[in-house]
């Protein structure tokens, strides 16, 4: 028996099934909290951003929050050339899909990684990474349950609570399940969990942005807020040219089409 299926098996079905893949590691906790640093109360979403948000091009190991639009001739262009290095290929059959195969949600030992093994799950991680006025479970410096969301993919700023954690979901920019049909369904288990553990592959977003997106490449699917279009391309190209995944041609033209090409 695979040892993931063992540390499933029990869990409730259905309902509890989704809420757990959306919050992670974590339980629902009251308002017992801890308020950590942030910015100024009050500050236009747009200004938040500008301070925070960093470009995927200056940002290629995925440590630095957020998603900052790449603009200018000298970055598209620089955008450009990463997303025409990727190599391209039909979109594979999703058969023997699991998101077992990538190990459990959201696992902190997923070797290879940034934040890996520091003691605080991958979605928390990322929650700390990319939210303001963070607020923390009381003696805890790792369960965030309140923060200020500047979303990258709507342009709108989310007051999350965890009592509705479904609000903020964690997106993989390059979906498991397309990171399978291009051919991770081959790979050794191990390299798997790190592409579903890698912050470079991780954006907190709203949820309903997320869902609509599912398992989508850029072809079908781009953040509603256009301004972001390049930067969403840039940070897909990065991921897959990392772990050396093919992308459909049909994403490839989209990807060049939002910076310029």
């Amino acid at each position: 028996m695979r040892r993931h299926s063992r540390i499933r098996t029990g869990w409730a079905a259905g309902a509890a099934l989704a809420l757990a893949l959306v919050t992670g590691c974590e339980g629902l906790d009251g308002d017992d909290e801890a308020s950590s640093s942030g910015s100024a109360a009050g500050a236009p979403a747009e200004e938040r951003a500008a301070g925070q948000a960093v470009s995927p091009l200056d940002n290629p190991d995925g440590i630095e929050p957020g998603l900052a639009p790449v603009t200018g001739d000298t970055h598209e262009a620089t955008a450009r050339k990463l997303v025409e290095g990727l190599k391209t290929k039909g979109r594979g059959p999703k058969t023997g899909y699991d998101r077992d195969e990538f190990g459990y949600a959201w696992m902190d030992t997923a070797d290879g990684v940034p934040f890996a093994r520091n003691g605080c799950d991958t979605r928390n991680d990322l929650l700390k990474r990319d939210g303001e006025k963070v607020r923390f479970r009381s003696g805890s410096d790792c369960v965030i349950v309140a923060m200020t969301l500047d979303d990258p993919y709507t342009g709108t700023s989310i007051e999350w609570r965890k009592e509705k954690a479904s609000e903020v979901q964690i997106d993989h920019v390059v979906p498991l399940s397309y990171s399978w049909q291009m051919g991770s369904s081959r790979w050794a288990e191990s390299k798997r969990e790190q592409l579903a553990n890698d912050p470079l592959n991780l954006l907190p977003v709203e949820g309903r942005a997320n869902s609509a997106k599912g398992d989508s490449g850029p072809a079908t699917w781009l953040p509603p807020s256009k301004t972001i279009r390049c930067a969403y391309a840039v940070r897909f190209a990065q991921v897959a040219d990392k772990y050396e995944l093919a992308v459909t041609a049909s994403d490839r033209r989209m990807m060049l089409k939002q910076c310029g090409g």
